[in-house]
């Protein structure tokens, strides 16, 4: 039998965020029937903090897929309300919830996700900034087998990118995601007619990707400038990067680094020249582009021009402003 000639399966697509989405839109253009998402409940969002359906129960609506937004898949109603779509199989990515062991058990084919490094590598909630803070040259996409543990189950499908020196996680994350998309159709293809043993992660190289706090988003000039370069890159669009100085908070949304990076210049967060040149804990950071609360992002030679910024000024080091 061919993967073209299997029998297509009857699919239960869990996911939240955007990450998920390019995947489930392949799924329901595929020949297999997705017959229910998951996804977690409408939040209150924006000014108004009205609630906002998830970016995947948004998808749903417009391919006119059936919606589930559990609050917990723990209670015994939603697992007989999971049980009787009689799915073969549940794909998963960014769902935000974690499924029980009943959960796990109830598809006929189990549960595979769709992770967005390198496993062992950068388990856990926020992998692509993890990768792009750590300096990482690649990262990638891995199917798993799920199972109890979190992003520990087999390896079904691992393919890989490399991490360009311009990367940011808006970027990166849009990349991961459609090779996502690229990759499961096959995998569902293959599981309709054979079985896939998926390949044990090994312990070496395994490392947490916690979630990211807003508060990480705080420079600081203590540390080396590359790893504030790429901290910038990694939280770029969300929590965003930013400091103070002279009262007032800005937010930093690019920069470079510049000179010798061992060179300690001056006193860390000091202002070295109109350039916006910053001295750090080692190396120099210039600054390409920045906000004012309030204001809209703008070039720092255009900012300057604004809001002088003379050499000498000294951004905050501590806690606070």
């Amino acid at each position: 039998m061919t993967i073209e000639s299997g029998k297509p399966l009857r699919l239960i697509y869990m996911g939240t965020a955007d990450f998920a989405v390019p995947a489930l839109r392949r799924l329901a253009r595929s020949r297999h029937d997705v017959v229910a998402v998951y996804t977690q409940p409408a939040r209150p969002a924006g000014r108004g903090m009205q609630p906002r359906p998830s970016p995947i129960a948004r998808a749903a609506d417009e391919l006119g897929l059936p919606v589930h937004t559990p609050l917990t898949l723990k209670e015994n109603a939603e697992a007989e309300s999971f049980a009787a779509l009689g799915a073969d199989l549940a794909v998963v990515a960014a769902y935000g919830l974690l499924l029980p062991q009943v959960i796990l058990d109830l598809p006929r084919l189990g549960c595979v996700n769709l992770h967005g490094s390198i496993l062992p590598r950068w388990r856990g909630a926020a992998p692509i900034q993890r990768a792009i803070m750590a300096g990482d040259e690649e990262t990638g996409v891995t199917i798993i087998q799920m199972e109890a543990g979190l992003d520990t189950g087999p390896m079904l499908a691992m393919d890989r990118v490399s991490i360009t020196p311009e990367a940011r996680a808006s970027t990166l994350h849009d990349q991961l995601a459609e090779l996502a998309a690229e990759m499961i159709l096959p995998m569902v293809d293959r599981l309709a007619v054979e079985p896939v043993i998926g390949t044990p992660q090994p312990e070496e190289g395994a490392t947490y990707a916690r979630k990211i706090d807003k508060e990480e988003g705080r420079i600081d000039w203590r540390e080396p400038a590359d790893v504030i370069e790429r901290k910038l890159r990694a939280l770029n669009p969300w929590p965003g990067c930013f400091a103070h100085v002279d009262g007032q908070r800005l937010r930093l949304l690019s920069g470079t680094t510049d000179g010798d990076a061992d060179a300690c210049v001056a006193q860390a967060g000091t202002i070295l020249d109109d350039q916006l040149r910053i001295a750090c804990g080692k190396g120099i950071l210039r600054i390409t582009q920045l906000q004012k609360a309030g204001g809209k992002p703008m070039d720092a030679s255009a900012f300057l021009r604004g809001h002088p910024l003379p050499a000498g000024t000294c951004f905050d080091v501590l806690e606070g402003v």
